[in-house]
Protein backbone atom coordinates (compact mmCIF):
# COMPACT_ATOMS: atom_id res chain seq x y z
CA UNK A 1 0.00 0.00 0.00
CA UNK A 2 1.12 3.53 -0.64
CA UNK A 3 1.94 5.97 2.11
CA UNK A 4 -0.92 8.16 0.81
CA UNK A 5 -3.36 5.34 1.59
CA UNK A 6 -1.84 4.84 5.04
CA UNK A 7 -1.96 8.55 5.92
CA UNK A 8 -5.54 8.88 4.64
CA UNK A 9 -6.56 5.88 6.73
CA UNK A 10 -4.92 7.32 9.84
CA UNK A 11 -6.43 10.79 9.31
CA UNK A 12 -9.71 9.40 10.68
CA UNK A 13 -9.36 7.61 14.03
CA UNK A 14 -12.29 5.28 14.65
CA UNK A 15 -11.43 5.12 18.36
CA UNK A 16 -11.40 8.94 18.62
CA UNK A 17 -14.71 9.10 16.73
CA UNK A 18 -16.39 6.64 19.13
CA UNK A 19 -15.20 8.66 22.12
CA UNK A 20 -16.27 12.00 20.61
CA UNK A 21 -19.67 10.58 19.60
CA UNK A 22 -20.23 9.11 23.07
CA UNK A 23 -20.55 5.60 21.66
CA UNK A 24 -19.49 2.87 24.07
CA UNK A 25 -19.04 -0.53 22.47
CA UNK A 26 -20.58 -3.45 24.34
CA UNK A 27 -18.44 -6.32 25.58
CA UNK A 28 -17.67 -8.68 22.71
CA UNK A 29 -20.43 -11.31 22.75
CA UNK A 30 -19.19 -14.85 23.34
CA UNK A 31 -19.91 -17.45 20.64
CA UNK A 32 -23.36 -19.03 20.88
CA UNK A 33 -22.09 -22.42 19.62
CA UNK A 34 -18.93 -24.20 18.43
CA UNK A 35 -17.11 -21.42 16.53
CA UNK A 36 -14.80 -18.48 17.14
CA UNK A 37 -15.99 -14.87 16.78
CA UNK A 38 -13.13 -13.81 14.48
CA UNK A 39 -10.54 -15.46 12.27
CA UNK A 40 -7.56 -13.56 10.91
CA UNK A 41 -5.69 -14.67 7.83
CA UNK A 42 -3.03 -12.32 6.53
CA UNK A 43 -4.46 -8.79 6.45
CA UNK A 44 -8.09 -9.94 6.56
CA UNK A 45 -10.31 -10.57 9.56
CA UNK A 46 -13.49 -12.59 9.02
CA UNK A 47 -16.13 -11.90 11.66
CA UNK A 48 -18.74 -14.48 12.61
CA UNK A 49 -22.37 -13.41 12.46
CA UNK A 50 -23.54 -10.95 15.10
CA UNK A 51 -27.05 -10.02 16.09
CA UNK A 52 -28.79 -7.52 18.35
CA UNK A 53 -27.62 -9.30 21.51
CA UNK A 54 -26.86 -7.82 24.93
CA UNK A 55 -25.82 -9.78 28.01
CA UNK A 56 -26.18 -13.02 26.06
CA UNK A 57 -29.82 -12.43 25.12
CA UNK A 58 -31.60 -10.96 22.10
CA UNK A 59 -32.58 -7.32 22.64
CA UNK A 60 -35.25 -7.72 19.99
CA UNK A 61 -36.93 -10.69 18.31
CA UNK A 62 -39.33 -11.21 15.46
CA UNK A 63 -39.75 -10.70 11.76
CA UNK A 64 -39.28 -7.37 10.05
CA UNK A 65 -42.57 -6.50 8.37
CA UNK A 66 -44.66 -8.41 10.96
CA UNK A 67 -44.15 -7.26 14.54
CA UNK A 68 -40.81 -5.52 13.90
CA UNK A 69 -40.92 -2.26 11.95
CA UNK A 70 -38.38 -1.30 9.33
CA UNK A 71 -36.98 1.37 11.70
CA UNK A 72 -36.71 -1.18 14.53
CA UNK A 73 -34.91 -3.50 12.11
CA UNK A 74 -32.54 -0.66 11.22
CA UNK A 75 -31.77 -0.17 14.94
CA UNK A 76 -31.30 -3.95 15.38
CA UNK A 77 -28.81 -3.91 12.49
CA UNK A 78 -26.96 -1.01 14.11
CA UNK A 79 -26.70 -2.93 17.40
CA UNK A 80 -25.47 -6.00 15.50
CA UNK A 81 -22.85 -3.72 13.95
CA UNK A 82 -21.78 -2.44 17.38
CA UNK A 83 -21.36 -6.06 18.49
CA UNK A 84 -19.28 -6.76 15.37
CA UNK A 85 -17.08 -3.76 16.18
CA UNK A 86 -16.67 -5.05 19.75
CA UNK A 87 -15.48 -8.41 18.41
CA UNK A 88 -13.16 -6.65 15.96
CA UNK A 89 -11.67 -4.48 18.72
CA UNK A 90 -11.18 -7.59 20.90
CA UNK A 91 -9.33 -9.26 18.02
CA UNK A 92 -7.16 -6.26 17.07
CA UNK A 93 -6.78 -4.31 20.31
CA UNK A 94 -7.86 -1.09 18.55
CA UNK A 95 -10.21 -0.19 15.73
CA UNK A 96 -7.51 2.21 14.52
CA UNK A 97 -5.82 -0.85 12.99
CA UNK A 98 -8.67 -1.23 10.48
CA UNK A 99 -7.81 -0.21 6.93
CA UNK A 100 -11.16 -0.90 5.32
CA UNK A 101 -14.48 -2.65 5.77
CA UNK A 102 -14.32 -4.88 2.69
CA UNK A 103 -17.61 -6.80 2.69
CA UNK A 104 -20.70 -6.83 4.84
CA UNK A 105 -23.25 -9.64 4.65
CA UNK A 106 -26.58 -9.38 6.42
CA UNK A 107 -29.69 -11.50 6.74
CA UNK A 108 -33.01 -9.97 7.69
CA UNK A 109 -35.62 -12.18 9.36
CA UNK A 110 -38.36 -11.15 6.94
CA UNK A 111 -42.10 -11.55 6.98
CA UNK A 112 -43.60 -12.86 3.72
CA UNK A 113 -43.72 -10.00 1.23
CA UNK A 114 -41.18 -7.80 3.04
CA UNK A 115 -38.64 -6.69 0.41
CA UNK A 116 -36.87 -3.69 2.00
CA UNK A 117 -33.92 -5.62 3.41
CA UNK A 118 -31.44 -3.01 2.05
CA UNK A 119 -33.11 -0.26 4.13
CA UNK A 120 -32.83 -2.40 7.28
CA UNK A 121 -29.18 -3.29 6.62
CA UNK A 122 -28.38 0.41 6.22
CA UNK A 123 -28.41 0.40 10.04
CA UNK A 124 -25.03 -1.32 10.05
CA UNK A 125 -23.74 0.21 6.80
CA UNK A 126 -24.40 3.74 8.06
CA UNK A 127 -22.60 2.88 11.31
CA UNK A 128 -19.50 1.64 9.46
CA UNK A 129 -19.29 4.88 7.44
CA UNK A 130 -19.78 6.96 10.62
CA UNK A 131 -16.99 5.12 12.43
CA UNK A 132 -14.48 4.59 9.61
CA UNK A 133 -15.27 7.38 7.16
CA UNK A 134 -14.54 6.45 3.53
CA UNK A 135 -12.77 3.28 4.74
CA UNK A 136 -16.16 2.15 6.07
CA UNK A 137 -17.75 2.02 2.59
CA UNK A 138 -18.05 -1.62 1.62
CA UNK A 139 -19.42 -4.17 -0.77
CA UNK A 140 -22.61 -5.65 0.67
CA UNK A 141 -25.28 -8.31 0.48
CA UNK A 142 -28.67 -7.79 2.17
CA UNK A 143 -30.73 -10.98 2.08
CA UNK A 144 -34.15 -11.93 3.40
CA UNK A 145 -34.36 -15.05 5.55
CA UNK A 146 -37.43 -16.91 6.74
CA UNK A 147 -35.83 -17.62 10.16
CA UNK A 148 -32.73 -16.56 12.08
CA UNK A 149 -31.18 -18.02 15.26
CA UNK A 150 -33.00 -17.08 18.47
CA UNK A 151 -35.63 -15.32 16.31
CA UNK A 152 -33.38 -12.23 16.00
CA UNK A 153 -34.50 -9.78 13.29
CA UNK A 154 -31.05 -9.34 11.68
CA UNK A 155 -27.63 -11.00 11.60
CA UNK A 156 -24.49 -9.33 10.26
CA UNK A 157 -21.02 -10.58 9.36
CA UNK A 158 -18.05 -8.73 7.89
CA UNK A 159 -14.71 -9.12 6.19
CA UNK A 160 -12.26 -6.42 7.26
CA UNK A 161 -8.83 -5.42 5.93
CA UNK A 162 -6.43 -4.58 8.75
CA UNK A 163 -2.87 -3.39 9.13
CA UNK A 164 -0.33 -6.18 8.74
CA UNK A 165 1.10 -7.82 11.83
CA UNK A 166 4.75 -6.80 12.22
CA UNK A 167 7.01 -9.76 11.33
CA UNK A 168 8.37 -9.95 14.89
CA UNK A 169 4.81 -10.59 16.18
CA UNK A 170 3.77 -13.28 13.69
CA UNK A 171 3.01 -16.67 15.14
CA UNK A 172 5.25 -19.47 14.05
Amino acid sequence: MSSDHDSATRAHSPEAFLTAAGITLPAAPPPAANYVPAVRTGNLVYLAGQGPIANGKPVMTGKVGAGVTEEEGYQAARLAGLNALAVLRAELGSLDRVRRIVKLMAWVNSAPGFTRQPAVVNGVSDLMVEVFGEAGRHARSAVGANELPFDIPVEVEMIVEVEPVPAEHERG
